[in-house]
């Protein structure tokens, strides 16, 4: 798999959307596609639960456009999020080019139901023609291996037809990219992305298993969700002292060291705020610096002494690192 090698790039007249190709590298998929690396997610701050009903969350809709206004064009959403409508509207009232965007979906394949189906409901409701990644957003509906592979043989149909440029998986564990890779008759498309919560905290190794090593093998990559986990959820733990100390020294926010951890990495990276200024300082603070390796491996060093997991925590025992 190719990965971004270039540097980020930044003047003194700030950021806005024009500037951003020229901004953000994009890492190039397996299937010749390519994404920006850094993306703005709608799945924490921006959740919009079951009971909200059919009516618009005009703040969904504002915090969405405050992104694409900061700059950012890689915008990661899900059916289950409950807001691909205000997804959609956010994309519409932005007026910008749609060839500018990189949109992502997902599908949690609810019983009863088919990826097709989840994915005729999700670009009705984006009011797209296309996504450029559509995603199994786990592998836990799957009780046996056919159900998984006949998702997967709908996955690969869905791209044949043009309606999602690439297609992947998200939530995978090593186990489960086994099963997927069982699929009789092999592949008409491989996945190219495995989008994974990602933190020094949870970097899925575990009894000689290393599950980024695993996909980066098999040419999948890696997307990381709830990279700020250490600092908003998990603080205080043994990588704070770091973080401030190279806060200090890059002149930058201890956040924007935790993303930089996952971005010199390789890793295509996911964040979110409702704060302009805040998603405008990480295009401009980004680009300015970069960690060394051995500063790299430091904030991994460090995480690995503590283990915590914020996401489908009911299908893990307290201490499992994978």
């Amino acid at each position: 798999m190719n990965s971004a090698t270039s540097n980020f790039e930044v003047d003194a007249t700030g950021v806005s959307p024009k500037q951003l190709d020229g901004l953000i590298p994009s890492l190039k998929l397996a299937d010749g596609n390519e994404v920006p690396m850094l993306g703005y997610g709608l799945g924490t701050a921006n959740y919009k639960s079951g009971s909200a009903g059919d009516a618009i969350s005009e703040p969904i809709v504002t915090a969405t456009l405050t992104a694409l206004k900061a700059g950012y064009t890689h915008l990661d959403g899900a059916e289950v999020y409950g807001n691909e409508v205000e997804l959609g509207k956010a994309i519409e009232q932005s007026r910008l080019p749609r060839s500018s965007l990189f949109i992502t979906t997902k599908t949690i394949v609810h019983a009863g139901d088919t990826v097709t189906q989840s994915f005729n409901r999700s670009l009705e409701k984006l009011g797209l023609d296309y996504v450029d990644l559509y995603l199994l957003h786990s592998p836990f509906f799957a009780k046996t291996p056919e159900e998984l592979h006949q998702a997967w043989r709908e996955m690969e149909k869905i791209k044949d037809s043009g309606m999602a440029k690439s297609i992947g998986v998200s939530n995978f564990l090593i186990s489960h990219l086994q099963t997927l890779f069982e699929i009789p008759g092999g592949f008409v498309y491989p996945p190219v992305v495995n989008q994974i919560e990602y933190h020094p905290y949870l970097q899925h190794v575990v009894e000689g298993e290393d599950l980024i090593a695993y996909c980066r093998e098999k040419n999948i990559a890696i997307q990381a969700y709830s990279p700020l986990t250490a600092i908003t959820n998990a603080s205080p733990g043994p990588v704070d002292p770091i973080y401030t100390k190279l806060a200090k020294k890059y002149g930058v926010s201890e956040a924007e060291v935790a993303l930089r951890w996952c971005l010199d990495q390789g890793i295509v990276t996911l964040t979110t705020s409702s704060n302009e200024e805040r998603l405008k300082g990480y295009l401009k603070k980004l680009p300015s610096f970069k960690l060394t390796p051995k500063e790299v491996e430091d904030i991994a060093a460090a995480g690995k002494e503590k283990h915590h997991r914020v996401w489908w925590t009911e299908n893990f025992d307290a201490n499992d690192r994978r």
